[in-house]
């Protein structure tokens, strides 16, 4: 079952269920929301779940592209990808949390044919402020589905302050073997569906107020789900990223580790300027750029020589086909024209940063008012000074300094 199938039952499921399916934004929060990009499928809703009435009712349904530089140390794992999309449906002041999850374990257990014994789940275990989540609980007892509870496992916030609640998540075995332990004893367990009891809000003085109305708030990670359908070992082999094992260890000879990152990275890049961000030394655009600069570290460690203008086009066009950003024809060639500017400007950054730390100056250890000179004065980055002390990038003067 390719990701396209999984996503057409997962949505024209719960459009059976009477959730009507909205239109996933960009990677753009809406203006006023405090996060850079947006991280989960929840972020365009919030006005919603706090209680105003949306235009096509409490249930609703969608696909959402989105973007978490907190697993970016992560990626390379078989289970993390920067960018990513999420299955999301929700219940604005409409049915229960229990309702729901029933709702999951038929589609995925009748309608994705998962084996039931394969599964997993966990609840909301109590704190000072909320108690048990035992609505999920029987739920999962009267499935027959194992349970874990935890405390901080299972409870959503986005942030210190705003909607949180408890939450249920369900866990598919990947482990070759029959399934043993927990979600938190063995993470061969790996979590792909998450539902939260939003119904409240953390105030700055961290006490909890109920919400206008007790929402319901899932989203299901399609890449990893179709990792697990496909039988396959890492989101990095689910068809999604076919076109990138086909050709791009033609172009550059990786290892495993290192595959993954530059596929991620690469990927995520396309899809950032795809929606609109341009490189950058603040905000957006610098998580863009240390993007790029992350991957052509890992590109260059073996070989200086290697150039983002090498990249095949098919693999430009895919991902923007594939995340529904392909309607600007233009969009391919500023895409590439994007990368391999930034790939100009790193090397010259590279460059200009030997030169300086090879002053008598900056031999010896460094204190913090070297490091800020060296940022105002000259555009070096604590942690690039730092990788270019420890020897970290490979000599580029003279290399590529007119590919295209």
């Amino acid at each position: 079952m390719d990701t396209e199938h999984v996503l057409r039952t997962f949505v024209e499921y719960y459009e059976d269920q009477g959730h009507r399916r909205i239109t996933g934004s960009t990677l753009l929060p809406e203006p006023g929301d405090p996060v850079l990009f947006t991280s989960a499928g929840m972020h365009p809703l919030t006005p919603y779940l706090e209680g105003r009435p949306h235009p096509l009712g409490r249930r609703l349904v969608n696909v959402q592209r989105c973007l978490r530089t907190t697993d970016l140390d992560e990626v390379g794992d078989s289970t993390h990808l920067t960018v990513f999309e999420m299955l999301g449906t929700w219940s604005l002041g409409d049915y229960e949390g229990s309702r729901s999850l029933d709702w999951a374990h038929r589609l995925l257990t009748e309608g994705l044919g998962v084996d039931p014994g394969l599964l997993h789940a966990t609840v909301y275990g109590g704190g000072e402020q909320v108690g048990p989540d035992t609505e999920s609980l029987r739920l999962w007892q009267e499935r027959g589905v194992p349970v874990e509870r935890t405390v901080d496992d299972n409870w959503w916030s986005n942030g210190p302050v705003g909607p949180c609640g408890p939450d249920s998540e369900i866990f598919l075995w990947s482990g070759d073997t029959p399934p043993r332990s927990t979600p938190t004893g063995d993470d061969r367990w790996v979590e792909v569906w998450n539902h939260v009891m939003m119904r409240h809000r953390r105030l700055d003085d961290g006490r909890l107020v109920p919400l206008p109305q007790r929402n319901v708030d899932t989203g299901l990670g399609l890449e990893r789900l179709a990792m697990l359908l496909q039988g396959k070992s890492s989101v990095f082999e689910c068809d999604v990223f076919e076109p990138w094992r086909r050709l791009l260890p033609v172009l550059w000879p990786l290892d495993e580790p290192s595959f993954r990152v530059v596929c991620d990275h690469l990927r995520s890049a396309v899809v950032i300027v795809g929606d609109g961000v341009r490189p950058s030394n603040t905000g957006r655009g610098y998580v863009l750029r240390r993007l790029v600069r992350r991957l052509l570290t890992v590109l260059w460690r073996d070989d200086p020589s290697r150039g983002l203008g090498d990249l095949p086009d098919e693999l430009i066009t895919h991902t923007l086909d594939h995340f529904r950003q392909d309607g600007d024809p233009g969009l391919p060639g500023l895409v590439r024209r994007l990368l391999v500017e930034e790939e100009r400007r790193f090397r010259r950054l590279l460059d200009r940063g030997r030169n300086v730390l090879a002053r008598p100056r900056f031999r010896g250890p460094l204190g913090e008012e070297d490091f800020h000179y060296l940022h105002d004065t000259h555009g070096l980055p604590r942690e690039l000074v730092t990788s270019l002390r420890e020897g970290e990038y490979p000599e580029t003067e003279g290399v590529g300094a007119v590919r295209s």
